[in-house]
Formats: structure tokens, C-alpha cells, sequence
């Protein structure tokens, strides 16, 4: 990639509920002049922002089009129910589905999780966004099923959350427009979710540095140094007014065998 090429900048998308703080920091220690510009985007919309351009890779949820965005799962996420803090359901550390089978479990329509029945009783009306969800939940109309992550980003005085095993959960990726080879920058951002080193040899390779004056001065004296002993005096030069030994490794161990034979 010639420095024309380079872009200016690197846009990262991510959902709510995903934290990129700790691999954009990163980022920036190691690509100072690369600039990562975030791009808040909802789940619904990050997958189409992608694929259109807006963004160069993004932290969404699955599933996305694996025909037209690649991805690489990051991690899966427990699911909680948020409840008022003085809710019955507090005492366990816990909640069944058993439990809820009598609350009225609101399901917003940016929900994220996969439900093919949804549990207990269902409201009325769908609120339009998991944040008007918890504000339900607050005045006492219901409670949400939810991500964790989601929980505590709509984090509340008054409310608390349990985890709900036996659930659908959501699942984060890493994800960018689907090509024969990932764009260098995205490679540097894959290398950096994974946890790999400035230095590793797995994905992108490494540019390579430029010799200092002084290990420039160290090679010319070494090539300085092999050209003199070509022929392998170089390697065994014998010590001035010696003759090289012509028996076993070493002079000093043709003794330790015996005397030589006799021809």
C-alpha cells in the first residue's frame, strides 16, 4: 500500500450496548496517524451502514447477510430480566422462565434477541425502543427481557437485573463489507480484538522498520569482516606462529583419544 493509498481515517460502527474503548486505545498507541472515527449506529441499522459504505467495520450483533458483510464472533452475552429493585425476584440470584410466566414481559421493537415465544404475559402495546421499555419497567408496568450489556447502559437507582438461563442470547461480532482480502486497516483492527502483538506474524505482516545509523554501521562491519575470511580462515584462523591442528575436533582433544596410528 503506497502512502496514496493509505486512508486518512478508520470509521468503526458499533451497536449500543458494545464498549470499544479498550481497542480503540489501542488502536491509537499504534496507528498514532490514523485517526478512528466512531460511528454510532442501532442494531437494525448497523449491518445496512456497513454495506453501504459508512463505516470501514463495525461491532454489531448477529446475525448478519454472510453474503454481503463478513464477520468474526467476539463473544455471546448473558441475558438478564430488569426488574424494580424492590421486586420479589431480587431474593434469587437467578430467574427462571417459570417465573416469569405471570409478568407482563414488554418487547420492545428494537429488541435484540431471538424469541420464538416470548415468556409470560405480553402488554398491550410494544414501546418503540428499550429505553422507553425501561421507563415501563421503572413505573411498575412490567418487566424487559435484555442483553447485559443493555441493562447496564439504561442503568437505574431504582432498577436492578437478573440472569435468565434458558434464553435466546445475543451474540457480537466483528464485522466489514465482504471482499477477496480484508482492507489492511480492518486487518489492523482484527489483529487488535484478538489480542495479537504489534509484532506477530499472523494476519497483516509487520512493516518493517528502518535501520538505525548505528546498525547500519554494525552490518558493514560484519560484511566488512566476511570478506576477509573467505575460504573458512575466517571461521578457524589459527593463533600467529601455531599450526592448525590436523587430528580429532579439536588440537586440544587428539590427545585425550590416544596417539595417533602410524601410517
Amino acid at each position: 500500500m503506497t502512502g496514496s493509498d493509505i486512508p486518512s481515517s478508520f470509521r468503526l460502527a458499533y451497536v449500543p450496548g458494545v464498549t470499544p474503548t479498550k481497542w480503540v486505545r489501542v488502536w491509537r498507541e499504534r496507528l498514532p496517524d490514523t485517526p478512528l472515527e466512531l460511528v454510532q449506529a442501532t442494531a437494525a441499522d448497523a449491518p445496512g451502514l456497513l454495506a453501504d459504505g459508512g463505516a470501514d467495520a463495525g461491532l454489531v450483533r448477529l446475525p448478519v447477510d454472510r453474503d454481503v458483510l463478513a464477520a468474526i464472533p467476539l463473544y455471546t452475552e448473558t441475558t438478564v430480566v430488569v426488574i424494580p429493585k424492590d421486586h420479589v425476584a431480587t431474593a434469587a440470584e437467578e430467574v427462571s422462565l417459570a417465573e416469569l410466566a405471570d409478568e407482563i414481559v414488554l418487547h420492545p421493537l428494537d429488541d435484540v434477541l431471538d424469541w420464538e415465544t416470548l415468556p409470560g404475559r405480553p402488554a398491550v402495546e410494544r414501546p418503540a425502543t428499550t429505553a422507553d421499555a425501561i421507563e415501563l419497567v421503572a413505573a411498575g408496568v412490567g418487566v424487559l427481557l435484555v442483553p447485559q450489556s443493555l441493562a447496564r447502559l439504561h442503568h437505574r437507582k431504582d432498577l436492578t437485573y437478573r440472569p435468565v438461563p434458558e434464553t435466546p442470547e445475543s451474540r457480537v461480532a466483528l464485522s466489514w463489507p465482504q471482499a477477496d482480502e480484508a482492507p489492511d486497516l480492518v486487518e489492523e483492527f482484527i489483529g487488535i480484538v484478538r489480542g495479537r502483538t504489534v509484532n506477530s506474524t499472523r494476519g497483516r505482516a509487520a512493516t518493517p522498520q528502518r535501520p538505525t545509523a548505528k546498525a547500519k554501521e554494525k552490518a558493514k562491519g560484519k560484511r566488512a569482516g566476511a570478506g576477509g575470511g573467505q575460504g573458512g580462515g575466517a571461521r578457524h584462523k589459527p593463533a600467529a606462529g601455531r599450526k592448525p591442528s590436523s587430528g580429532g575436533r579439536a588440537g586440544g582433544q587428539s590427545g585425550k583419544r590416544g596417539k595417533p596410528r602410524g601410517r
